[in-house]
């Protein structure tokens, strides 16, 4: 159970930026020329980012500061740290979710900059002791219905809040300078790009937020400048704050690219057109019932039960970390005879019926029914509206006797060819991409091309490794494989 100050202090994101950092932040602005009429903070706190920057910005007519902790904005009014010189600084004790922004901003003129540090907490985890300081629920990324569903509509707060102050900014001069994960900072870009917003300069600087926050994620400082016109969709990655040096990602063929120069190069094997499709492994998120191991020639499964059931629906399982495990090409059919992880999989295509398992596997069939209280809690939605004991990510790609595997979860390219087992194709689980084979052949020379120099660079231009499934299929899908395996005969 969370306590409940420690439930309050995730819900709103209270994790006070240190004024050392704050500091930082405004001294590394004021080297980029940074120059803002009026400063607007829109949780901020005790007010750190307020008292560096009237420090810092000795220019600047106005700082507006926003925070929904009463209690906060008596502190910050108690303080007596400001400047001297001719500074109007306003604190309104207001909901970021329920404040009328456009209407405030729309009354400050001149160059507008939004400092601060919004909440890092998700969506989901909000959800998880049903928290209340996010926006109303919408599908704001555009995710289809069963993406949606399976977890792609998870958000972090900031990148809603993030997105709603780069709209404020839109056909005006102005500035945001806010902290934040980095992969926050680069969905914001692919944001502003998919939406075609202007943008006249991008820059991140990480930031060490294991010293600063006590939290274990890639942070930075997030830099964006807006003018009326421009719409220049890259951004320049600095390593910290002090250094000088930088790469830049930006966009080609329509994608996100991590090193432009790299992808350039190898740009002759990017084609998303190319019809092959990676696939994820099996979703059933009941583990203890769908899931065996094999002990004495016999199957248990998670309750430590001993199971009899027919062969007809079992089928050898190897999980993402197995996949992951490092072994070269000739250890490959050793490793998947090793395999001591099975599954059921009641299907062969998403949303079968399951009724007529009883005729055909009736031991598989009591199996199912005698768990069937756990298998009907599974709390997603996808189950809702499909047959009993459904499972996803199923379909006769599962069932082709070869495969090339990878898990996406893992911070290397790391290609395995894995074969039948026990004259029955290997299946994997939600964390592992694929491709199926009929033809063992044509496994291999693909294998090859996934293991060449070539291919495993152009993957890297395009990964970027920070982020928690740093492997995706749409970065998988974009290689030409056909175009490959044609030069290779």
């Amino acid at each position: 159970m969370i306590r409940t100050v420690e439930k309050t202090k995730i819900e709103y994101g209270d994790f006070q930026t240190p004024l050392e950092l704050a500091e930082k932040v405004c001294k590394k602005l004021l080297e980029m020329g940074v120059n803002p009429d009026v400063i607007v903070e829109p949780t901020c706190g005790i007010g750190n980012f307020i008292k560096a920057a009237a420090h810092s910005f000795l220019s600047t007519s106005k700082i507006l500061g926003i925070e929904i902790n009463p209690a906060y904005i008596q502190e910050i009014t108690a303080q007596d740290f400001w400047p001297k010189y001719q500074l109007k600084i306003e604190t309104q004790q207001a909901d970021f979710f329920k404040f009328d922004w456009v209407s405030k901003l729309e009354e400050l003129p001149g160059n507008i900059m939004v400092i601060g540090n919004f909440p890092w907490v998700t969506s989901s985890r909000q959800g998880n002791f049903e928290g209340k300081n996010l926006p109303s629920k919408t599908n704001f990324q555009k995710h289809s219905g069963l993406e949606a569903i399976t977890g792609k509509s998870n958000f972090d707060i900031s990148e809603w809040m993030l997105i709603q102050a780069v709209h404020w900014l839109q056909k005006r001069n102005g500035y945001l300078a806010m902290l934040c994960k980095i992969s926050v900072a680069r969905k914001l870009l692919n944001y502003i790009h998919s939406q075609k917003l202007n943008l006249t300069y991008c820059a991140t600087y990480n930031i060490d937020a294991k010293k600063y926050f006590q939290a274990n994620v890639e942070a930075c400082l997030l830099f964006c400048k807006f003018d009326s016109h421009s719409q220049n969709y890259f951004c320049d990655v600095f390593d910290s704050l002090e250094t000088s040096k930088y790469y830049r990602i930006g966009y080609r063929n329509k994608i996100l690219v991590k090193d432009i120069q790299a992808f350039e190069k190898l740009s002759h094997l990017d084609d998303e057109q190319a019809g092959v499709k990676w696939r994820s492994g099996i979703k059933h998120d009941c583990s203890k019932v769908m899931e065996f191991c094999k002990i004495d020639n016999g199957l248990v499964n998670g309750f430590g039960e001993k199971v009899e059931i027919e062969e007809t629906y079992v089928f050898p399982l190897m999980k993402g970390s197995d996949v992951a495990q490092k072994f070269d090409f000739h250890q490959t059919r050793k490793k998947t005879q090793a395999v001591q992880r099975y599954v059921l999989v009641p299907q062969t295509f998403v949303g079968q019926p399951t009724e007529f398992i009883k005729n055909i596997a009736p031991q598989t069939w009591e199996y199912l029914q005698f768990h069937a209280n756990d298998l009907d809690k599974r709390k997603s939605k996808i189950y809702q509206k499909n047959p009993r004991f459904s499972v996803f990510g199923v379909g006769d790609y599962t069932f082709a006797p070869w495969k090339i595997a990878i898990c996406g979860l893992y911070k290397h390219l790391n290609f395995k060819l894995i074969e039948p087992m026990n004259n029955k194709p290997v299946v994997f689980d939600d964390t592992v991409y694929f491709l199926g084979f009929n033809d063992k052949d044509k496994a291999e020379k693909a294998f090859e091309i996934f293991r060449s120099a070539a291919v495993i660079k152009f993957y890297e231009s395009l990964i970027f490794w920070d982020e928690k499934r740093p492997i995706k299929s749409s970065i998988l899908n974009r290689l030409n494989l056909p175009k490959l395996l044609e030069a290779q005969i």
